[in-house]
Parts: structure tokens; sequence; C-alpha cells
């Protein structure tokens, strides 16, 4: 009798003893990382980096070679289209159009000197006074004069030109950006046209070139807003429109990247050319949706939740089963476990809208509900309670390794 009593009290201990380190592990196990339902807008944003620069900017150069005798516009001067804005000196210039001159006079006094040869050739000839041969000279002579004249005038109007063109004017209205002559300075032209100054032509109105990547080239089109930034003002933000989306692929550190254009105002005159650009294209914007953080959409209970929640009907198990999403993508159902008290319960819900931060949930879910994305690690990798009843490993003495 004795000996019965002596095993139903060491049945009690050990019935107390593991109903205690079962409750005691199952409130570590328990304690999850929680988050709410929010309301509020989810944005897809395409970021890009560019420059800035003049809606229409001329490089001024010259067709003729010289010295520059004097500049009438320098940095940041506002010219009027036609304005002269330098001068190329003109001695040499003159001179060949003098030579050219004095060529075509001597074209022209040949020329009437052949006319009249040829006449009184042609009247000798009808009398029969010369041979054919002696006309036929006389009227070749006559073309050949014709044809040197021409020749004459066409090099006096070179002459002219280039004389003309060594007066520098403005071909359109704007502001010179850049100046790249002195006074005094040579300048030749040859194959490349020396270029003197860069005008731009309005600078209220800039562009924006800014360089996508061709991961995100898809989603750009034609009229959509972004805003930008530059460093020289970062605490301002700036709004442009997309104009054209250029063809021609450009590879930047074996990346291949797409030009695309930008309008942007600049009545203030804030914006330089050539300032870097910090750019936010908005591909898609939802309002007013409800979202939820990404990795909610990720988590699982681990196995031994359903393990130590017996109230946890089949029902709920297989949801579990089934309930991990590897692709956030528009359109895709997914399960997220909801906190009501100290139990969670799976929801089906419709992936939306996802920025990668957060995503647009439908479904029977509402504003403020307590959604599960894991388990507090700290909690969870405390110490656990020991139960006295099992054995313990012996420990080894270190020894020390010399």
């Amino acid at each position: 009798m004795k000996k019965t009593i002596t095993w139903i009290a060491v049945l009690i201990v050990l019935g107390a003893s593991g109903y205690y380190y079962y409750t005691k592990n199952r409130s570590t196990a328990t304690s999850w990382r929680t988050s709410l339902v929010e309301k509020g807008n989810i944005d897809i944003v395409v970021t890009a980096t560019g420059s800035l620069n003049a809606l229409t900017t001329v490089q001024v150069g010259t067709q003729v070679s010289g010295t520059v005798s004097k500049l009438y516009a320098d940095f940041n001067s506002v010219v009027k289209k036609g304005q002269v804005i330098a001068l190329i000196d003109t001695v040499f210039l003159s001179a060949a159009r003098e030579d050219a001159a004095a060529a075509y006079d001597k074209a022209t006094l040949q020329l009437n000197q052949m006319k009249l040869e040829f006449e009184r050739t042609k009247k000798l000839f009808d009398g029969g006074a010369v041979a054919q041969a002696d006309f036929d000279l006389a009227k070749t002579n006559f073309t050949t004069a014709q044809s040197l004249l021409k020749s004459a005038q066409s090099q006096l109007n070179r002459a002219t030109i280039n004389l003309r063109y060594a007066t520098i004017v403005a071909p359109i209205s704007g502001t010179v950006i850049s100046r790249n002559v002195d006074v005094g300075q040579t300048v030749i032209a040859s194959f490349n046209t020396p270029t003197l100054f860069s005008i731009a032509n309005d600078l209220t109105k800039m562009q924006v070139y800014a360089n996508i990547d061709e991961a995100d080239i898809g989603q750009i089109e034609i009229g959509q807003h972004a805003i930008f930034t530059v460093d020289a003002y970062p605490n301002e933000t700036f709004s442009g429109v997309i104009k054209q989306i250029r063809l021609q692929p450009n590879v930047i550190q074996n990346v291949v990247n797409y030009t695309v254009i930008m309008d942007v105002p600049n009545p203030d005159l804030k914006l330089m050319p050539g300032l870097t650009a910090n750019i936010n294209v908005k591909v898609k914007e939802h309002e007013k949706v409800l979202k939820v953080p990404s990795n909610a959409l990720h988590f699982v209970p681990p196995p031994e939740y359903f393990e130590m929640e017996t109230s946890v009907s089949d029902s709920v198990k297989e949801q579990w089963r089934n309930s991990q999403v590897e692709n956030i993508a528009e359109g895709n159902t997914a399960y997220i476990w909801i906190k009501k008290g100290a139990q969670i319960s799976p929801h089906k819900i419709t992936i939306g809208l996802s920025d990668g931060s957060f995503s647009e949930i439908a479904g029977d879910i509402k504003e403020n509900d307590e959604i599960v994305l894991g388990i507090n690690k700290d909690n969870s990798s405390a110490t656990q309670t020991k139960n006295p009843f099992m054995p313990s490993m012996s420990r080894g003495t270190r020894r020390a390794i010399r």
C-alpha cells in the first residue's frame, strides 16, 4: 500500500512539473511581434539621376580664321538675335576681297575685248574675208571670257561673304553661358569649327536629361509627373513633366540606360545648366487603401505553435500549410495572421499595389486590426525553465591547448 501511494505522489509531482514546463515554454513561444493595419497611400516610384540643361543651347562658332579683335559679350550677357557679339580681324579678309574685286574687273575687260573681236570676226566671216577657223577661234575666246568672268564673280562673292563672317552675331536671343575666347586669340576654322560662345535660348524653361535603368523604363510614360531635388537647394523640391523617351540606349557601367527628357519650369532662374538632379517619377499611386508591412505576407507560425495550441482546428492548420507567399505580386492571394487576445488566426486577402515596404490588401480586414509580423526573438530565445526531473549532462574539464 505504501508503495502504491509513493508512485501516485511521484506521478503527481511529475505531472505538475511537466505542466509548469509546458505552460512556461508556451508563453515564450507565442510572444508575437505585431503591427496594425493602416489606411493611407501607396506609391510606386522610379528613382534616377540626371542633369539640367537649357531648352535650346546654340554653339556659336566662326567660319573664317583670324585673330579675335573685339568682344561685345561676356558670361551671363543677355543678347538679342542678330546682335554683334564678336569681331574677327578683317585685314587679311579685306585684302582678299580687294584681290577678288581686281580679278573680277580684269575678267570684265577681257570679256569686253573678246566680245569686240568676236563681233568683228563675225562680220568678216559673213563677208567671206576670213576663214572658218578664225571665226571659231574668236567664238571660243569669247565664250571662255564669259566663263572667266563668272569665276571671278564667284571669287568676289566668296571674299565678300568671308568678310561678312568676320562679324559674329547671335543666332538666337538668350543668355551667354560660355565664352571660350579672349581678345587677341587666334581661331582657325578648319574641319572643326571653333566654338566662341554658348548661348542658352530661355533659362526660364529648362530640361532634365534623366538616365532610366532598363528595368524601370517600361513603367515610364510620356506625360507622367516627376519631382526632383538638386544639391544647391537641398530643402526644395522641383517638378517636371516627361516629354520624350529616347530609343537610343546608353551603357553606363555595364547597365543599359535610356535617356528621358523632362520639361521643367524655372521662373525664378534658380536652376542652372549642369546641376545634378535626383529624380523620383511616380509611376503608380493608390490613395486611401488598407496597407500592411510587406513582411506580414510572408509570416507563418512555426509548427511548434500548433503542437502546443490544441484548440486550433484542422481547417486552420490547412490554411497554415497554404499561407506562405513567395512572390508579393499585385492580384495574388495570401494569408495574414490576425491576433485577437492570445489567439492568432489566418485571414485570406488579395494583394494590391506594393512599394516594397508596404503592400495594399483587400478582404475581410479592418483598419487597426492587429496583424502578426513574427516572433519576438528576445522572448523566444530567453532562458527556458529547466525541468528538474530531466537528467543533466556532466561537464568535462576543459584542457588548455598549448
